[in-house]
């Protein structure tokens, strides 16, 4: 029993990593790098573990311990914030750094990869713990909305490192900050604990992402500079160069 649930804690976060692959058509990522960036949200994710406890002891709060409103929204935007932060000093210093780094769809993918390798370690402890309920409640929710916090994130990453004319650093944050509010919104309605809130919220803020995902998958593989289509010079050159 263990072991399947094991399977179906791993499943989701891989499934998502080679869906996210196969979106890379025009030049694919070394899978040695792919397996890196994966093992890196691993890392993340202990990192994130250790800052919550960390603030929630200097705070004095406990995420169980909701109060009102503004109280669960605060919590949701400091969990937020400290796990994309902790996925985003991945993909910024390491993945970022690569000369395989070479075109706006990689942000996507490394990000997707760091998200998932966070996800994964996240999934099995909460599925090992709830069993197969929350093992299938969380591969159709949970692990599907951190890959759409790291498509978000991604997007704009990858934007900063080949829009020379916009101000890197400020295309960087976006990503982060549109990555933390995704997942801020996310968590919170899931925070609130009543259902019909969690069901519709999360739900709806879950859709939302899918579909910003979707545009950015399309809009950095149509801008790509291997899209020969889309740029028939560069495609010319290459040809006249080999």
């Amino acid at each position: 029993m263990t072991f399947i649930l094991l399977a179906l804690a791993i499943a989701p976060g891989l499934a998502i990593a080679i869906f996210i692959y196969e979106k890379d058509k025009l030049d694919k990522e070394p899978l040695h790098l792919l397996v890196k960036t994966f093992i890196l949200g691993v890392v993340s994710a202990l990192a994130a573990t250790f800052i919550q406890a960390f603030l929630g002891q200097l705070l004095g709060w406990n995420i169980d311990d909701i109060k009102d409103i503004p109280d669960t929204f605060s919590k949701a935007l400091l969990v937020g914030f400290t796990e994309e932060w902790c996925k985003y000093m991945c993909l910024v210093f390491f993945a970022y750094r690569k000369k395989e780094f070479n075109e706006p769809f990689d942000g996507i993918t490394y990000g997707v990869m760091i998200a998932m390798g966070f996800a994964t370690f996240e999934n099995i402890f909460y599925v090992i713990e709830g069993g197969f309920e929350v093992a299938i409640l969380r591969m159709f929710t949970a692990v599907p909305a951190h890959a759409t916090f790291a498509v978000a994130m991604g997007y704009f990453v990858g934007a900063a490192k080949f829009k020379h004319n916009y101000n890197i650093g400020l295309y960087k944050m976006i990503g982060l900050a549109s990555a933390t509010l995704l997942h801020a919104s996310y968590d919170f309605f899931f925070f609130v604990e009543s259902y019909p809130i969690m069901a519709f919220g999360g739900i709806i803020s879950l859709l939302i992402g899918i579909w910003l995902s979707i545009r950015a998958i399309r809009l950095h593989n149509y801008n790509s500079p291997f899209n020969h289509q889309r740029h028939p010079v560069e495609s010319e050159k290459q040809e006249v160069n080999s």
